[in-house]
């Protein structure tokens, strides 16, 4: 029997099948440029009836959905009233809950006796205290408005967590790590004792960091400046912060490896991206050894964490005063640890697998309700 993972977008539909019980992977699928998501997950049940999975037979769908609010702190089964709860959160996330919501409720039309389970990127960071996660504004727009920190990636940061734990050899309630998911979105997490106390993003995924074309904090009086010196519409912000700032904004692209070459071609725009992008991610780390009793390992993933030696040689180069020291061999290897044999704190590289924890997940959830 199989569990199928959806990852429903505004236009496509990724999905990968895993056998139910040793979470092996049978197949990946695409399917781009989808208007329909009812014709769409016909064609995806047309094309895995080839290697005999009918959809109406498997032991579950699990879908991500980004934002999950307060309600949401675990995997679900997805009923009438969850898909109210996750309507009723669209407001939060306008870009990514309405797909999400399509691709729930065609899957349950084709396959309407097979349980859904919804696993939500924010569900990890539902531990913060409320010190964390309030922000310092009025009362009622946190109690009426819903307005706080919910923090994203949370699939991720778990994940690599609990692969650290055991690359380790110590139990996850014995670690403090931190954890930088970097990759085109980039956010940091704070894990004490495998409970996620602080990240980086906030009420959406633009706070925190600089990415690949999101801004990531800024001032946020540049936004009525903007709309006040430069005309802009609330919307117009929206589309510069989100799509049109970041590395993007810098130098030009989001892609950082081309970013890299041009900065060593002698590019002065690539050369300040990388900087910016570099500081501000050893700048979270600081923060982050500040309010963790200690740290046992800091976690490199996502597609530039695990892949740019650049990128983590520059965010933990002068920290041997706080115990960090890389190991330039091993970091230039793409080793899983690249810290050095005087490092106090473990470095490790530790590729990402969400859909693997949304199986898991909901293997859990099926099998162990």
């Amino acid at each position: 029997m199989s569990i199928v993972v959806i990852n429903a977008g505004s236009s496509s539909i990724k999905y990968t099948v895993y056998k139910a019980q040793s979470l092996e992977v049978i197949q990946h699928g695409l399917i781009e440029e989808v208007s329909d998501y009812n014709d769409a997950f016909l064609q995806m049940q047309e094309d895995l009836l080839y290697h005999n999975i009918n959809l109406r037979e498997i032991e579950g769908f699990v879908h991500r959905v980004v934002h999950g609010g307060e309600k949401f702190h675990k995997p679900v089964v997805i009923d009438n009233e969850v898909i109210h709860e996750i309507t009723h959160l669209i407001p939060l996330a306008p870009l990514h809950n309405p797909a999400n919501l399509k691709g729930i409720i065609a899957a349950r039309n084709i396959a309407p006796n097979v349980p859904h389970i919804a696993i939500f990127d924010t569900s990890f960071h539902q531990s913060m205290p409320e010190y964390v996660y309030r922000y310092p504004l009025p009362h009622d727009l946190y109690e009426h408005y819903r307005i706080r920190k919910y923090g994203f990636h949370g699939t991720s940061h778990d994940y690599v967590s609990q692969k650290a734990s055991q690359w380790l050899g110590k139990p996850i309630n014995e670690l403090n790590l931190i954890t930088f998911h970097i990759g085109n979105g980039v956010s940091a997490c704070a894990i004490a004792k495998g409970i996620s106390i602080d990240t980086s993003m906030g009420m959406t995924p633009l706070e925190g960091l600089m990415m690949g074309s999101r801004s990531g904090s800024i001032d946020p009086s540049i936004v009525g400046y903007l709309m006040r010196e430069k005309g802009l519409s609330i919307d117009e912000i929206d589309v510069l912060l989100n799509k049109q700032s970041g590395l993007k904004a810098i130098a030009g692209t989001n892609d950082l490896r081309s970013i890299i070459n041009a900065k060593e071609s002698g590019d002065l725009h690539a050369t300040l991206a990388v900087e910016m992008f570099c500081y501000r991610l050893r700048k979270q780390l600081g923060e982050y050894m500040a309010i963790l009793n200690g740290v046992d390992a800091i976690i490199f993933t996502g597609g530039i964490g695990e892949h740019s030696h650049l990128v983590r040689k520059e965010v933990c180069k002068n920290l041997s005063h706080l115990g960090i020291r890389i190991d330039e061999t091993r970091n230039l290897s793409n080793a899983t640890d690249i810290h050095s044999d005087q490092s106090k704190v473990k470095l490790l590289v530790i590729p990402t697998d969400e859909e693997y924890q949304m199986a898991f997940y909901a293997q859990r959830k099926i099998f162990q309700p």
